[in-house]
């Protein structure tokens, strides 16, 4: 027992690179958990983390340790939270990681009315880019990801798809002219969001049964939806934006381009490093994935989202 409680005090440090962090997180002094992790340290006969006075980094050894005890103290905490019937009563920090933009437009409502329903759920939000890959966040118990994800060893829930379409300033027109067809774009300065990996997905256009692959590099690659839409009202060039943008067409700081154009929806996936989740984090999938199905939420975020009924899956094949 001792040594379970060790490996998540060392699970929660390694996630959070902070002695201090991992000590807010669980609520208890950070001397405690450092001597616990010290001990754990003597008892495996090897250090696990390289400590400094700005940032506590994992080991070798360490890294194939986190690996391993991560799970651990998951399907722990899971058969501890049955036995005391906390799957009935989601309670404690849930942490979350979201692109900012999309915490904004769609999330931080769900969150006001997931807490009415479940007050002893305490909300730590991280707000991130939009980027996918196949790392696990750190400190975070789900990440809200947005486009394709690769295959890694992350349990992804399909929460439903960003729609969008292609703006930019009436400067920008102006200067450069208004692109007529898809093809035109490849002569103008676009704005490309990244969904994954270290480059901008390529636009894929739609109009009824016609389809175009915009495969010209960006120029611009961000990843916030947030800057994407800044660097068009400033008139850097063409982005692809979701959301409500009425106000600024109104206000003359966006015009439409290639309306008659709209660009495929780009997924929206709930990530986890596992699919033995405890009732806080399973419950708020749940919750998120049926909040924005609803008319009230469909207003409020960028895009409609298309529920998915085949419920969680693997982003793996193994």
């Amino acid at each position: 027992m001792k040594r379970l409680h060790g490996m998540e005090l060392f699970a929660e440090v390694a996630k959070a690179h902070s002695f201090s962090r991992a000590a807010a997180a669980l609520g208890v002094p950070a001397s405690t958990v450092s001597r616990h992790v010290a001990e754990l340290e003597r008892s495996v006969g090897l250090r696990l983390l390289n400590r400094s006075t700005r940032r506590v980094e994992l080991t070798e050894a360490g890294r194939l340790y986190f690996e391993r005890c991560r799970r651990i103290v998951a399907e722990a905490e899971v058969a501890h939270e049955e036995l005391r019937g906390q799957l009935e009563v989601p309670s404690g920090p849930l942490r979350i990681q979201v692109a900012a933009a999309y915490a904004m437009d769609a999330l931080l409502p769900a969150l006001a009315a997931f807490g009415k329903h479940y007050p002893d759920v305490r909300f730590h939000l991280s707000l991130a880019g939009t980027q996918g890959g196949d790392r696990a966040p750190e400190a975070c118990d789900v990440s809200i990801r947005f486009g394709g994800l690769p295959d890694s060893s992350l349990v992804a829930r399909r929460l439903g798809a960003l729609h969008a379409r292609l703006y930019a300033s009436p400067d920008y027109l102006a200067s450069r002219g208004a692109p007529d067809t898809p093809a035109d774009l490849a002569g103008h300065d676009c704005i490309g969001l990244r969904t994954g990996g270290g480059q901008s997905e390529p636009w894929r256009l739609q109009r009824r049964d016609n389809r175009y692959l915009m495969t010209a590099a960006h120029r611009y690659c961000v990843d916030d939806a947030g800057m994407a839409e800044r660097l068009a009202v400033l008139g850097a060039g063409i982005a692809a934006l979701g959301g409500d943008q009425r106000a600024r067409l109104k206000a003359g700081e966006l015009a439409s381009v290639l309306p008659q154009w709209d660009l495929c929806p780009i997924e929206v996936h709930a990530v986890t490093e596992t699919r033995l989740l405890p009732a806080k984090t399973r419950r708020f999938i749940d919750f998120l994935a049926d909040y924005l199905d609803t008319p009230a939420a469909a207003s409020a975020r960028p895009g409609r989202a298309e529920p998915d009924a085949s419920g969680t899956g693997a982003v793996s094949n193994g």
